[in-house]
């Protein structure tokens, strides 16, 4: 029996799966621990089942998933508008730096993953569905590069992104306050800010802004114009021959709006309305994403994928331990960005905040870490993994 479902009642089931999700993720705790992604619990159990059931002969689903490259494209585009050079600036040499750093992982991260590829005879781009696409990018990058991986050719890309995403998750989260506490214990670092049991999150370094209602509307057309405007920009970019993800001209349409923004008063970006649009969009587009994963692919890929997300693991580790720690400082900051790094480099940036903040429960404070890992983990990240993404992926297309 199949059952088809049109692009309506796809999205719907969506919101659905989202649903079931947020109320698992509240009762278990391991969930909550490890900040698995509310889409991500509904998504996986929905694409679980689906598998049972066609294994089993009893049900296959068809599904219209034409929404989500429009949640995903809108997504993106709110992505761009966090790119402000101005932000950059501000947060000084140290943000740089580690912008620097995390880039440099995303290129390791790529290298590996192609390499043990090839190793295992396997399509190159099946090791970039191991790399930075799910490591440092999460399941959001990873939803948007492995359906071109798989035009391409790599059968099973998809499912193999979101999986490692997944891994990366759980396995960010586990080394990152290791290797910071052995580092802060071997260099006998102390933080001059002794006021144990508080730690400083990004949440609240500054007082939240008060929502204003008419503000969405702005945002709303702020972000469809920078589609519609991104759609021009993706057809140039088009024409130079190499591949690039469709979301990419709607987020260099809302860097330049934003930094238009930052300079003149031509444009008022609204950020806080946009981050929660596009918040909105992300769970809706990976619910879609993971609910529509094609499981079954993964039999032929198991064993070869564990030993490269092991692979994966063990590079973030050293980087982390010996890059990251050292260039960043070698003090009692660095120790904690250090578990931070971990956190993103793996999973998200609120991995990386619930590293750090297990840290400083521990130790103390880190300002500067709180201040400097979120504006490269949230911000200008996605920016460069892109970039890094689309010049390993057009070697191999």
């Amino acid at each position: 029996m199949v059952l088809k479902l049109d692009m309506i009642q796809t999205i719907a089931l969506a919101v659905v799966v989202l649903l079931v999700g947020q109320g698992l993720k509240k009762k278990i705790g391991f969930l909550e621990k490890y900040c698995i992604p509310v889409p991500v619990v509904g998504g996986l159990i929905f694409a679980i089942l689906a598998l049972v059931l066609r294994q089993t002969g009893v049900l296959t689903f068809e599904m219209d998933d034409t929404l989500k490259n429009v949640f995903m494209t809108a997504f993106f585009t709110t992505v761009g508008f966090t790119a402000s050079f101005k932000v950059l600036k501000k947060g000084g040499i140290k943000v740089f730096i580690f912008l620097v750093i995390a880039t440099v992982l995303v290129i390791l991260q790529n290298v590996l993953g192609v390499s043990l590829a090839k190793v295992f005879g396997l399509n190159p781009l099946i090791g970039l569905a191991t790399g930075s696409v799910p490591m440092t990018g999460g399941h959001g990058t990873s939803g948007a590069f492995a359906p071109l991986f798989e035009e391409a050719g790599a059968i099973g890309a998809s499912t193999v992104a979101m999986a490692s995403a997944t891994f990366g998750l759980i396995m960010g989260s586990m080394i990152g306050g290791p290797i910071a506490k052995k580092l802060i214990e071997k260099h006998s670092l102390t933080n001059q800010i002794k006021n144990a049991g508080k730690s400083m999150s990004v949440n609240n370094q500054e007082e939240a802004k008060k929502l204003i209602p008419e503000n969405f509307m702005s945002a709303t057309v702020q972000i469809i114009l920078a589609m519609g405007i991104g759609t021009i920009i993706s057809a140039i970019l088009q024409k130079t021959g190499m591949t690039f993800p469709s979301y990419i001209g709607a987020m260099f349409a809302a860097a330049i709006m934003r930094n238009i923004s930052d300079m003149t008063d031509f444009v008022n970006v609204r950020m806080e309305e946009i981050d929660i649009i596009g918040n909105t969009c992300l769970s809706i587009f990976l619910s879609m994403a993971l609910m529509t994963l094609k499981l079954w692919e993964l039999a032929d890929l198991a064993g070869p994928l564990v030993i490269m997300l092991l692979a994966q693991t063990v590079l973030m580790a050293i980087f982390a331990y010996f890059i990251t720690f050292n260039v960043m400082g070698r003090d009692y900051e660095a120790a904690v960005i250090t578990s931070g790094h971990c956190g993103f480099g793996m999973g998200a940036t609120p991995n990386a905040i619930a590293n750090m903040e297990t840290m400083a429960e521990k130790y103390g404070p880190a300002p500067v870490a709180f201040f400097i890992l979120p504006l490269v983990g949230s911000l200008f990240i996605d920016f460069f993994n892109a970039a890094v993404i689309t010049t390993f992926m057009n070697f191999f297309i």
